[in-house]
Order: structure tokens, then sequence, then C-alpha cells
């Protein structure tokens, strides 16, 4: 089986993390949850619905590229990386890097991330991770899947793209 590192990407309720977990189920690898790896100041600001700023998510961009860069085999992360520099931040981490973009609309992401219970990401705060979210549409090694289909035909649909790059 060929190797993958793997960053499920977008805005907060576009379910990376159920992705990444169906991803890393199939590939049989581990999953890095970026929102694990938050400062506390972070966290708190998102909690207090205040949106993070570059420099909040420079160190934990730092973090996460280490990981993935660290991580044995094929590894999946989710991470927000809404702006191209902070995907480039993670492929200069790790080279060949690849990423998967689960695109949702502002009412939809809204409405997920207000139905989360038990979650620090408020629902005020979706509007500025679109307002930050530079879409990957132009960029090499990405594949953009549509938020709104099911788990496993968003999963299939990744398997299938990977399983076709070189």
């Amino acid at each position: 089986m060929a190797l993958h590192k793997l960053v499920v990407m977008g805005v907060a309720g576009c379910g990376k993390s159920t992705l990444a977990t169906e991803l890393s189920r199939a590939l049989a690898c581990p999953l890095i949850e970026g929102d694990d790896h938050h400062l506390p100041a972070s966290r708190a600001k998102m909690r207090e619905g205040v949106a993070l700023a570059d420099a909040d998510r420079e160190p934990w961009l730092d973090a996460l590229g280490a990981l993935l860069a660290q991580a044995q085999g094929s590894t999946v992360l989710t991470c927000s990386a809404l702006k191209r520099r902070y995907r480039e931040r993670l492929r200069a981490c790790v080279p060949g890097l690849r990423f998967v973009y689960p695109e949702i609309g502002i009412e939809a992401a809204r409405e997920r991330v207000a139905s989360r219970v038990g979650h620090f990401f408020p629902p005020s705060v979706v509007a500025s991770q679109f307002e930050t979210l530079e879409p990957p549409h132009d960029e090499a090694g990405v594949l953009v899947v549509d938020a709104g289909l099911a788990p496993d035909a968003q999963r299939d649909a990744v398997l299938a793209w990977l399983a076709a790059q070189p």
C-alpha cells in the first residue's frame, strides 16, 4: 500500500473530523486531530467567540507540521488550513503533502457547528472562518469534495483519488 500523508482541511462544520476518521480507518493509519493541539490561550479565545489571528495559528501549524513529519507511515491530519500560506507552511514540513477540502456553504457550516454538543468552537466564529478562507481550488495535490455528501461517499472519493496518484 502506498504511503499517504493527508490533511483534511476546511472551515468549522465542514466535516473534517468525520471524514478524517473514515480515512484513517480505511487506510489503517493514525489520525492527528488538529484541534487537540491548539494552545490553551487559543482554545480560550475560540471558546469566547474570538477568531484566531495568524500569530495564534503559527505555533499550532508548526506543531502540526512537526507531528505529521515525524509520523511513520501513512497519517491523516485534521487542520483548518484556511489560508494558502498555512498550507504552504505544512507542505514545507512534509513534501508531497496532499489536502482534502470538504467544501460547504456558510449556513450549512453554522447549522452543523450549532448542533455540536460539548465542542469549544461556537457558531459565532464560523463567519470569521469564511472571511479567512482562501479555497485551494487552484492548488496541486488538493481534492475538493462536496461536504453535503455522505461521509462514506466522501471517503470513497478520496480513496479513489489517492489510488490514482503517482
